[in-house]
């Protein structure tokens, strides 16, 4: 992830006014050692850098559940594909052998076909739907859900082995994970992409991780509702209702769930069946730079007879991002896969090809004045949809708000393009915001205030991953 290059231009504590959390951290956990900063940041809001990496050290520490880490207590008490491989990089720069368990865990829920799950359900929790019981195949119930995450595995990976301390730990962790991230990146080719387009497909709305981005508006509106069983959202009892999905959203990610359930979530059907198929870009990016990082781990670890399959796909997915791109807004879009046409949504998803270092020079230029106009229509950055765009809801979760995450791929993206001071700006602008409202979900970029789930584990991680080694 590398060092953090901007730390000179953000400040080193916040004003006194300005509150820890937007969120009254009164209900915040009683946690252990002679100073609890989470209820210290109550009676002083002035909070140092110092301070924050404490509290993010303690966040972990709190979500951590014996080798895996909750995104949320209450909120999300199971174990997520994709903010475990991020939690990872925070685990890492306080406990290597820490880090590697993370992914370890996650891996142990894999497949045998490959599949890697969205969510594994390592032990019963009343705090959350659609739990296990509902996710069951027709047959036996199952400890995993039957769909997939952005693969960010094979880029943690690389990241731990680069930055490894125990030499010998990371060979030995990189050589057993190696497998079964080429595994996984297999079954995305064949379950994902069986007609060989060079994209790969997502399946249901969750598998984003962009859950609700106005870019699945137009598709998920034309998924048919079933008749599925009554049912009562957990979420809205610790998330205001401003900020999550809307029912009809919901009665969709249902129906698809119960259709994907009733084949046993055969992949070789659900690619057909589906009547939501889009080609998102963020997992497409994802993707294309955990190939990247997988053909290197593959040549670092003498697995160099996989590197030609690799490359292969590499090669495939290059050509074909560029039918995702849109000139004449300068911006990289998704697709709806059933009707052929790029969605009109305009997301900061766009930005991710940058991730990936598949944008050709001249379209990172325009993805960086793109995102420059952006930034200077809000006050934090990054609005997870175009600021200006009639969809744009601060609040609700990914149709506006400002992600950590997303901010750190996007930043890595513009430096490896030369737009150092554009990555600064942005970097900088979110360890403020973390500064000044606390380790949470995802951020309002009008107001800054936090939102979505309280003291929130990759937020932290990502906090320790940047400025720890500042």
């Amino acid at each position: 992830m590398g060092p953090v290059k901007c730390l000179k231009t953000v400040p080193a504590q916040v004003h006194a006014h300005q509150s820890f959390h937007a969120n009254d951290v009164s209900d915040a956990p009683v946690l252990p050692g002679p100073k609890n900063i989470l209820i210290g940041a109550k009676e002083d809001a002035s909070k140092s850098l110092k301070d924050l990496l404490e509290i993010s050290k303690q966040i972990l520490t709190e979500n951590d559940r014996g080798g895996y880490t909750i995104p949320a207590k209450g909120l999300y008490p199971y174990q997520w594909n994709w903010d475990s491989a991020l939690v990872a990089l925070g685990w890492a720069t306080l406990n290597e052998g820490r880090a590697w368990e993370e992914l370890e865990k996650l891996f142990s829920a894999q497949w045998e076909d490959g599949l890697v799950p969205h969510i594994v359900f390592h032990q019963p929790s009343p705090t959350y739907f659609p739990g296990p019981e509902i996710w069951g195949s027709v047959q036996q119930p199952m400890g995993s859900t039957g769909i997939t995450q952005p693969p960010v595995a094979a880029i943690t990976v690389r990241n731990l082995y680069e930055t490894a301390v125990n030499k010998d730990l990371a060979l030995q962790k990189a050589k057993e994970l190696f497998p079964m991230i080429l595994a996984w990146h297999r079954w995305f080719q064949s379950a994902r992409d069986p007609e060989g387009t060079g994209l790969v497909a997502t399946l249901h709305p969750w598998e984003s991780g962009m859950d609700n981005s106005p870019a699945w508006d137009d598709a998920l509106h034309n998924v048919p509702v079933d008749q599925i069983p009554p049912y009562v959202r957990q979420d809205l009892g610790h998330v205001d209702s401003a900020m999550r999905p809307k029912k009809d959203e919901y009665d969709r990610y249902l129906t698809l769930l119960y259709r994907f359930r009733a084949v046993n979530y055969d992949c070789k059907q659900l690619y057909f069946l589906s009547p939501f198929r889009v080609t998102d870009l963020c997992t497409n990016s994802v993707l294309y730079r955990a190939n990247l990082d997988l053909r290197w781990l593959a040549v670092e670890l003498g697995q160099g007879e996989n590197v030609k399959e690799i490359d292969g796909w590499i090669e495939k997915a290059r050509d074909a991002f560029d039918t995702l791109y849109d000139a004449e807004e300068g911006l990289y879009k998704c697709k709806d896969q059933l009707t052929g046409k790029l969605v009109a949504a305009k997301t900061s998803a766009g930005f991710l090809p940058l991730f990936a270092r598949v944008a050709s020079a001249s379209q990172a230029a325009d993805l960086a004045r793109t995102l420059e106009r952006w930034l200077n229509r809000v006050k934090h950055s990054i609005p997870s949809c175009d600021p200006e765009a009639p969809n744009f809801e601060p609040l609700r979760y990914w149709r506006g708000p400002v992600w950590a995450i997303i901010n750190w791929m996007i930043t890595d993206g513009l430096r490896a393009y030369g737009f150092e001071d554009l990555a600064c700006r942005i970097e900088a602008d979110t360890y403020e915001l973390l500064l000044s409202h606390g380790i949470s979900e995802y951020y309002n970029p009008v107001t800054g205030a936090a939102a979505g789930g309280k003291l929130f584990s990759w937020t932290a991680a990502m906090c320790l991953a940047w400025l720890s080694k500042g």
